[in-house]
This record gives structure tokens, sequence and C-alpha cells, in this order.
């Protein structure tokens, strides 16, 4: 079991709200101890713990302890993550298995778990959308702010299409978290009966949920979506094996001089040792691996991204561009140059 995380797009997300408020961006990421590597991308993870700690982080430098809780109100899904672009269903249970598939890519339990994974519990005539993940019972942040979003933006999709959608109104709302001191904001927000020390995390609505039927969305534009959540799940299952934790650290800092065992061992809270026997166990060593992320790199830097040679040296964190040449030959049996002179002769061919 790795730890949990969530992607990057929350966190960058979160800056630019809290920052808006007049929280100071470098103090909330010196605060969370967050990395600027890690804000590179949108799609790439961090630890939860991180995220939780910015969210503590802005709530004190806003002086707004209801802050997790605006955000969520505020900021749609769409704005941070994959996830919340990828919908494409008829209806609300067809929904409730593409959100159980791709929900990882937001935040994931580290087990395979994802914190957004839900259910539909019938009761009563009423439907319970309960939110399973543990996670959501640990860090009440985290609930409130998920809880908001998901029940604003539903708002937000029936006000988009003009009522086509007549997307149904919660009917209450239960918290396994105490009452906050702030309910006065839940209240404004969710607008319906909330309880509080419940045993589960969910949204009640009306049985008309299940017959919701959402408008057609572009087929084209959703294949693409689907294309790269795929990709993002895989990248995802491939971090948690020690090998992907390594090559995910390495890649950041192979142009330091610093891509060591020593160095990522350290930064992942192991003995040299240690990170030996686990790597070892999964049929490989250090150096294999920062031999084909090099190799693989190296091929993607040249061709795809058409990176000359000497830059493609540094950013690899080989001496010169003789040694990458050397390291070439070995790998393929050719040169870099010989490899990009083939591609610009193909490409030219192509063109005429």
């Amino acid at each position: 079991m790795t730890e949990p995380t969530i992607a990057t797009g929350f966190a960058e997300a979160f800056l630019q709200f809290a920052g808006a408020r007049g929280a100071d961006r470098q103090t909330l990421i010196e605060q969370s101890r967050l990395r600027p590597e890690d804000l590179s991308e949108k799609d790439n993870r961090l630890p939860l713990a991180t995220y939780v700690a910015l969210l503590k982080a802005g709530i004190k430098l806003c002086d707004e302890p209801a802050l997790a809780l605006l955000f969520g109100a505020e900021v749609s899904l769409s704005d941070i993550s994959i996830v919340g672009l990828i919908g494409n269903t008829a209806t609300a249970e067809e929904g409730c298995r593409q959100i159980n598939r791709y929900a990882r890519l937001a935040i994931d339990g580290g087990d395979g778990e994802t914190a957004h994974r839900f259910e539909f519990v019938p009761e009563d005539g009423q439907v319970w959308v309960r939110f399973r993940s543990t996670l959501f019972a640990h860090n009440p942040l985290l609930t409130e702010s998920a809880f908001a979003r998901c029940v604003c933006d539903g708002r937000k999709v029936a006000a988009a299409t003009g009522g086509v959608t007549q997307w149904p109104s919660p009917k209450a709302i239960r918290f396994t978290h105490a009452e906050p001191s702030y309910r006065r904001e839940y209240d404004r927000i969710f607008g319906v009966r909330l309880e509080f020390r419940s045993s589960m995390n969910a949204i009640l609505f009306g049985e008309e949920l299940l017959s919701v039927r959402m408008p057609p969305q572009n087929q084209y534009l959703f294949g693409l979506l689907r294309e790269r959540a795929e990709v993002l799940l895989e990248k995802l299952e491939q971090s948690k094996s020690m090998r992907g934790r390594v090559e995910s650290l390495l890649i950041p800092i192979l142009a330091t001089g610093e891509a060591n065992i020593e160095t990522i061992a350290r930064t992942l809270g192991l003995s040299r040792q240690t990170l030996f026997r686990k790597l070892k166990s999964e049929g490989i060593t250090f150096e294999q691996v920062l031999d084909e992320l090099r190799h693989k790199l190296a091929r993607e830097y040249l061709n795809e991204k058409n990176v000359s040679v000497n830059e493609t040296a540094y950013l690899l964190g080989f001496s010169d561009a003789a040694a990458l040449s050397r390291a070439f030959k070995r790998w393929t049996g050719s040169s870099p140059r010989t490899m990009k002179a083939v591609r610009s002769s193909s490409s030219s061919t192509v063109r005429s």
C-alpha cells in the first residue's frame, strides 16, 4: 500500500483561491512543504497529507475557518481535474460507474481505492449517494470541500443546460464529522437538512435521480479525454511500484548531478540497503532504472520534442554530448545525431 495522493490541480486551484483572499502564495507553499516541481502540471501527484496541510495553511493565513468549504462551492471540478471534464453518460447510474473508474485520478487512496468512490443506497423511496472512502472520515476539510463541490457543480450543470437537465436538488446530507463552528456557512451553501456525527458521508436525493437523462456530449472530445484518462490511470498504477516511485523522483533531478541511489533513498525515507532490496524484489537494480529511464527520455527528447543533442545530454545528466552518444549507441546501435538525421530525412520525404 502506498500513501494517498491527489492531483496537483487541486493544490494549484486552492493556491489561487486562497491568494485571491489575501494569502501569500510563497508562504502557503512553504508552510505546506509543497515543491515547485509538484505544481508544474495539473495531472502530477502529491501526497494527500501535503494538500491537507495546504488547506490548513490557507485557513490560517486567510483567517477563514470555512475556506475549504468555500473552495468546494466556488471552484468546479472541471477547472481542477480531467475527472470533471470526462463525463459522457446518459444516466446517473452510468455516471456512477464512470466516476468509480476515473475518480482515482483526482484522489487515490493508495490501495486502489478512490476517495470519490460512491454507491447508491436506496431508503424509503429515496437514494443516498454514499461516499465510501475512509479518507473522508479522517479528513473533514476534504469531506466538506468535496460535498460542496458535488452539490454546487450539480446546480451549475442544471443552470448551464437551461433546465434541459433536471438535476435533482439534494434533500439531506450526512457527515461523519462533528458540527463545525461555521455551521452557518454549511446551511447557506447546502440549504438542506444536515446531520453530523453520522455513520456515513452521504447526500440524499429523490428516486428521480436514477432516471435523470444527461444531454449528449461531443463524442470526439470524450474520446480524446478518455484516452488521456486511461494513460493517466496506467501512470498512476506504475507509480505505486518502487520502480515507478524512483522514476518519478529521478526525472526532476536528472540534470542536477544528484540522481543517485543515496539521494533517492533519502527522499523516500529509506536506507540505501532497503531501497536496494525493494528494487531487487521487483527484479531490477537502481542502475537499471536510471539507465532505462535515460534511454526512454532520450528517445522522447530527440524524436518527439526535437531537442538538440547537447541539450538532451544536459537534461539527462550526462557530462557532455559524447557521453550521451556512447550511451545511445549502447541502447540503439546508432548515435543520436544519426537518428535525428534519419528522422529529419524521413520528415522531408513525407512533406515532399
